[in-house]
């Protein structure tokens, strides 16, 4: 069990915010892995589905400790930030490392309220089906759930392809800066160390970016269809 007097210092809450941020990247990317299995078909993805839907309870208590992740990621981020921004004063810092003042940086605050909307209107579209209800239940001929069609009948609305990919870019630029800031809140991101792992961030982003997005975009393409898998 965690020390109450290590969570309440500097040292400890960015152990917190970094160990978190892991977690949450880690997701990121096995998400992403998962998704992109509709690359092999309806088969697959819809297999990779049905997998998850068996763990039941346990999917359940994932999901839930996700949330928890992040729900402690950032409060314990919004703590940091203040308890940075008192430490500067009224006049601040005469010079800044790019880090802080990067753009990806500046619009943390604003990706993260894109992204929490993003993120509660991607649950009702494709796990709780409220948005669009009429392919939220299909069954393929497995009678699995047809997960495959439902993604595709759903990035075939356009305004819907175009919001997703707007919020991929969101979620790039803020993992971009996050990635630099989780290695920082460990002590990892020196001045030997920073420049090579700003790289690193922004190149994870980037692929992020470009993983989630070829979804949409190649059903919008035509590439993915729901007759075929792919063309």
């Amino acid at each position: 069990m965690l020390n109450p007097a290590f969570l309440r210092s500097s040292v400890g809450r960015k152990a917190i915010v970094g160990i978190t941020g892991l977690l949450l990247i880690g997701f990121v990317l096995a998400h992403l892995l998962g998704n992109l299995t509709i690359f092999l078909g309806p088969g697959a993805l819809n297999a990779y589905a049905e997998k998850l839907r068996h763990l039941g309870p346990l999917l359940w208590v994932a999901r839930i400790g996700l949330l928890v992740v992040a729900i402690v990621h950032v409060v314990f981020a919004i703590k940091l930030s203040i308890e940075n921004r008192a430490a500067r004063g009224p006049v601040g810092y005469a010079q800044q490392r790019s880090l802080g003042t990067s753009a990806a940086a500046k619009t943390m605050a604003l990706s993260g309220i894109l992204l929490l909307t993003f993120i509660v209107y991607h649950l009702a579209h494709f796990t709780f089906g409220l948005t669009h209800p009429a392919i939220a239940h299909l069954k393929d001929p497995l009678q699995r759930h047809d997960v495959y069609t439902m993604v595709v009948l759903g990035f075939q609305q356009t305004p819907v392809a175009i919001g997703y990919v707007i919020a991929m870019f969101f979620l790039s630029r803020h993992l971009s800066h996050g990635i630099q800031s989780m290695f920082q809140s460990i002590g990892l991101n020196d001045e030997r160390h920073g420049p090579l792992l700003e790289q690193a961030g922004r190149v994870i982003a980037g692929l992020i970016f470009i993983g989630y997005s070829a979804i949409p975009m190649a059903v919008i393409c035509g590439f993915l269809t729901v007759s075929g898998g792919r063309r």
